[in-house]
């Protein structure tokens, strides 16, 4: 039995992360930031599905509860699963901020670096302990981190840290038979940024008109490529940034 934990599971792409895995068998540790009824939801559609879930509350935000919440994924795994280490960790939970490179403060630079980059760093270093060896981590990136749009300069910058950090931590948990990979998504058809790809429609055509496949991202392009990514398939992929955009901006 294996089981993931994806932070920020409980809506948008990670919950679809979350289903994706539960189809492919895997049970699934999700945390939230505020949205309980929304992340019971989640546990409840991955029980439809016939695999187990739970839901745990984290501000990722909030380094120093790291440790404590390390200590309630060791209670949940052994009281739901009589285990003491999970397989797969996806590092999904995040925000955007547009703002002009001119007029980005360093309150919301210090923000998206909090929640990015310091997040997926320190807490894959709480969280790896126990993790099992020759489990897999995802870390989810943008596209952003390779093509570049006006107003996404501090957002774009920090994905593209996360692209580096998978790489280290690829080699150095190489000898745990573990392997570490950044997923980066094109524009995706969710509530992200105001939900504006999936609702105006003049934005959508025209990154639809920029992408090779002709058309913008759906959540289950990326639920299906992260499963794909952290399955046994993918074994011989690491340290990689694998970009699922439908070919935008070639």
């Amino acid at each position: 039995m294996k089981i993931a934990l994806i932070t920020g599971g409980s809506r948008g792409l990670g919950r679809n992360i979350a289903l994706h895995l539960a189809q492919k068998g895997i049970d699934v540790i999700l945390t939230y930031h505020s949205r309980e009824a929304e992340a019971q939801n989640a546990v409840r559609q991955i029980g439809e599905l016939g695999r187990k879930a739970v839901a745990l509350q984290l501000d990722v935000a909030k380094h120093k509860s790291y440790p404590e919440f390390a200590g309630q994924v060791k209670k949940v795994l052994v009281e739901s699963w009589q285990r003491d280490d999970f397989d797969y960790l996806v590092n999904n939970a995040g925000f955007g901020v547009w703002a002009p490179f001119m007029e980005t403060t360093e309150e919301q630079f210090d923000q998206l670096v909090d929640v990015h980059l310091k997040a997926a760093f320190f807490l894959s270093q709480k969280l790896l302990p126990i993790m099992k060896n020759g489990g897999s981590i995802v870390n989810i990136s943008s596209g952003l981190a390779r093509f570049s749009l006006p107003g996404y300069s501090a957002y774009g910058s920090l994905k593209a840290a996360m692209d580096a950090l998978s790489r280290y931590l690829a080699v150095e948990l190489g000898g745990r038979q573990i392997r570490v990979n950044s997923l980066a998504p094109g524009a995706i058809e969710t509530d992200f940024g105001g939900g504006v790809v999936r609702d105006n429609p003049e934005v959508n055509a025209g990154i639809a008109a920029q992408t090779a496949l002709g058309r913008v991202g759906l959540p289950d392009d990326i639920g299906g490529a992260v499963a794909a990514l952290l399955s046994e398939d993918s074994r011989w992929i690491n340290g990689q940034r694998i970009e699922a955009s439908g070919g935008i901006h070639l």
